[in-house]
């Protein structure tokens, strides 16, 4: 275990009356190029607020911990006055104990010929190990978004893995998808991301996924209108549209060679802060939940992704959203991969 603090051991940094307890934060496969992009955001207060000291935990496997210490040092060199201390190790029990905040980006990533039960079935090891990890060692409050591939199912495992931690604190990143549909939405119609609200991504991180903008709101001319009004091209939204989010992250791959990182960095950063401080009023987000009670037909017991709202660091589902065929379709599609890659993850489970 590695570790940077700012502060002489011996030093007294907080009054127990002092409101800025720093909170304990994990990522996962720290040494990676995702974690690369996030790290920053988090250290210097973008994510849970200018005045909150932070306790970074990052976490790695043994033959990545050379690269691991080059992050440490940079983290140190950007003198951020929030970080209170740093810990880089390869242990569960060091990385995991008494956890305000889990973010799991680490996973076994696809390999040239790999076949996906191959990946489901290392992922399940990963996050079967980590799961119980959490409940052992962090605390029951603690939330954990889970950003390494296959998101859902890994979550899911995670979840069933720490079974006294309630499943409402895990949920897996579909904002960079929700994201990408916002900017496809702007870039169209030739405004600003943030003019764009309430698309929604349904279902699975995959090409699956269901990006839905029947209830999307756009600004223009300082009126809120419906993005089906607001484009007239319904053929584009039914179809390029949903194909290019859909497709995003292979299109990044091919120009780059390497996976997408500072969009993904930047939507993990957009759902901690929401579930955080909560969203805007009159606005709701696409996070991957437990589908239990949901009122959209979805199979319970799957990690699937809804629109939703969140206060006080809770999450609900956004209720009474009108789904017609078209969607129906589609959302039942992405639930019925899920519902596949759920059975093949389980079997996997029990035997791990």
């Amino acid at each position: 275990m590695r570790r940077c603090s700012y502060f002489p051991k011996d030093v007294t940094v907080f009054d127990k009356d002092d409101k800025s307890e720093p909170i304990r934060v994990l990522v996962t496969g720290a040494a990676g190029q995702i974690a690369y992009s996030l790290l920053y955001s988090i250290g210097n207060g973008s994510v849970f607020g200018k005045d909150q000291p932070i306790i970074l935990v990052l976490l790695d496997i043994t033959p990545m911990m050379g690269v691991l210490d080059g992050v440490l040092m940079e983290l140190q060199d950007c003198a951020l006055p929030l970080l209170k201390d740093v810990i880089a190790t390869d242990k569960e029990e060091v990385a995991f104990k008494d956890l305000d905040v889990a973010i799991l980006v680490g996973s076994m990533p696809r390999r040239e010929g790999m076949e996906r039960k191959d990946l489901l079935k290392a992922n399940v090891k990963i996050f079967k190990s980590q799961g119980a990890a959490l409940d052992k060692y962090a605390k029951k409050s603690v939330k954990v978004i889970v950003v390494g591939n296959p998101a859902n199912t890994n979550c899911l495992t995670a979840s069933k893995s720490a079974p006294s931690i309630p499943k409402e604190n895990f949920s897996c990143l579909t904002r960079l998808d929700h994201n990408r549909a916002k900017a496809q939405i702007a870039l169209k119609l030739g405004v600003t991301a943030n003019d764009v609200k309430n698309v929604i991504i349904w279902g699975n991180h995959s090409s699956t996924q269901y990006p839905d903008v029947n209830h999307a709101k756009v600004k223009l001319q300082g009126k809120e209108v419906g993005v089906y009004e607001a484009l007239k091209d319904d053929s584009w939204l039914k179809g390029e549209f949903v194909t290019t989010v859909q497709q995003r992250g292979a299109a990044v791959i091919k120009a780059r060679k390497l996976s997408s990182a500072m969009s993904a960095a930047k939507a993990i950063c957009d759902h901690v802060r929401d579930i955080w401080f909560g969203t805007p009023e009159g606005e709701f987000v696409s996070m991957g939940v437990i589908s239990d009670g949901n009122s959209y037909g979805v199979p319970d017991d799957l990690l699937y992704s809804f629109p939703v709202v969140i206060k006080n660091k809770t999450w609900k589902f956004v209720e009474g959203l009108p789904i017609n065929d078209f969607s129906r379709e589609k959302m039942d599609l992405t639930a019925k991969e899920l519902t596949e890659e759920k059975e093949s993850a389980f079997e996997f489970l029990s035997s791990a």
